[in-house]
């Protein structure tokens, strides 16, 4: 069985033995609140190495390495490997399975939470991951400098799915808008839940993700803020979104407080603060469900004609998308050279989203 020494079996309460539960390997529960299912198919472990296309000068990050199945090829295919896990217990199991090994000296365990730490260089990353952090790691991975050149992750397949959406898909949403603008992202594989034990209740898809070199010059403050607004109702047309009165006196403040502080318009973020706000596109709570409709009625959310002080902003805000034709087109079939030119005419306007 792969996954290390094979320990002898112990009863548990009731006479159960671990080699009598599934969900065990090498001796090792697996806990599946924490996101614990392990590769066990070699044939898809080998294609997902040969479709990363890992060269061997590469150093590999691995996210949640479990028992090291996968650990085991990637060692094989580059010069060495990363391996970030949270279990104590998988760690154990690693340095078990590899020590004495040609392997040993080219195999780095950090044990620590990988949202939290910070990720020495790497020239790719090849992992099976926890879906329950997938959007934050995304992004995580997005903001890391420098940049690896591919990232090749197993996600549940509807985030998979969502990563890659275009613009007119049912999926498309701001998950697939950040990630885009940053990277370019591509569907490998479908991967059935049988594939792994214990197996998930979903499943999954295996996604490429190659960063855009050089990275978009743009405020990713100002960008989100724009594409949250955006998407809150991505099927409504952006003329009918920005009359809403929650969104306009949000604008509006931000109006009056940059031009109380004659603030210059923000340009191209330095790459530390660009960073940051990379790592900021993760927060997608959003993007877990279609879009939002709360059943509200806009016409009373809407901003009157007759309110002469809250019409005038309106009228500013309602001429950036006459100026660029944008009134009636909805977020659902924008694409990121749009959303671009919409973010720019704003802020021409003196207009911003942060």
């Amino acid at each position: 069985m792969a996954g290390g020494k094979i320990k002898k079996e112990r009863t548990r309460r009731g006479g159960e033995t671990a080699a009598a539960n599934p969900h065990y390997q090498g001796g090792i529960p697996f806990h599946k609140s924490k996101g614990q299912h392990i590769l066990k198919n070699p044939l898809l472990i080998d294609t997902i190495v040969q479709k990363s296309g890992i060269k061997s000068t590469d150093v590999i990050l691995e996210i949640g390495p479990g028992t090291g199945n996968l650990t085991k090829k990637l060692l094989e295919a580059g010069k060495s490997v990363i391996a970030v896990e949270l279990d104590p217990r998988m760690v154990l199991e690693l340095q078990r399975r590899f020590q004495g090994t040609p392997f040993s000296n080219r195999l780095k365990v950090i044990q620590g939470d990988v949202l939290k730490c910070d990720l020495p260089y790497f020239d790719i990353c090849v992992a099976n991951i926890p879906y329950q952090i997938s959007s934050p790691l995304t992004f995580k991975l997005l903001a890391h400098r420098p940049l690896f050149w591919c990232a090749v992750i197993m996600f549940q397949r509807e985030f998979a799915m969502r990563l890659v959406a275009q613009p007119g898909d049912t999926l498309y949403c701001r998950l697939s808008v950040n990630t885009q603008l940053l990277s370019r992202v591509s569907h490998l594989l479908k991967v059935g839940k049988n594939n792994f034990r214990p197996p998930p209740k979903v499943d999954s898809s295996v996604v490429r993700i190659e960063p855009r070199k050089p990275q978009p010059s743009v405020n990713f403050k100002e960008w989100d803020g724009l594409v949250r607004i955006c998407f809150n109702r991505k099927n409504k047309t952006l003329g009918s979104i920005f009359r809403q009165k929650s969104v306009l006196s949000l604008l509006e403040k931000n109006y009056k407080t940059l031009r109380a502080l004659q603030l210059p318009e923000n340009g191209a973020s330095e790459d530390t603060e660009m960073t940051m706000d990379v790592s900021a596109l993760g927060d997608t709570g959003e993007d877990t469900s279609m879009e939002i409709d709360d059943g509200a009625d806009e016409e009373e959310m809407e901003v009157e004609d007759g309110d002469t002080r809250g019409s005038e902003f309106k009228d500013k805000v309602l001429g950036v998308f006459i100026q660029g034709g944008f009134e009636e087109k909805r977020s659902s079939k924008l694409t990121q050279a749009d959303f671009m030119h919409v973010l720019s005419l704003f802020n021409r306007a003196g207009i911003h989203f942060s």
